[in-house]
């Protein structure tokens, strides 16, 4: 898992397990997460969202992961800075051509 949040990845790691282990103990998954999150620390809603991210990465639930989460922010990164680049390109390209017609002009 990626280093986001406030809470180390361990303990994150660590609520996760004691959540999947602990489900079948107790009557539901929420009764679950909240235990876990009552010994561990963060809030339910927050180990909830660690668990469902957990299954995402694990393939046992549909959505998009945290590796392919970080590749689309990544392109997305780099899909702007190509296009700063080309309008820079073309105000630059509209200068020089400015610059060689009034030269050619009489």
């Amino acid at each position: 898992m990626p280093n986001y949040g406030r809470y180390p990845v361990e303990l994150r790691e660590r609520a996760v397990r004691m959540v999947l282990d602990s489900e079948r103990l107790h009557g539901s998954r929420w009764e679950a997460i909240c235990l876990v999150a009552e010994k561990l620390g963060p809030s339910a809603e927050s180990v909830r969202n660690q668990v469902r991210r957990a299954e995402i990465d694990g393939g046992a639930r549909p959505g998009v992961t945290t590796a392919e989460r970080k590749r689309i922010k990544d392109l997305e990164r780099e899909r702007c800075g190509l296009r700063r680049a080309n309008a820079i390109l073309k105000a630059a390209s509209a200068l020089v051509g400015a610059e060689l017609d009034r030269q050619w002009r009489p």
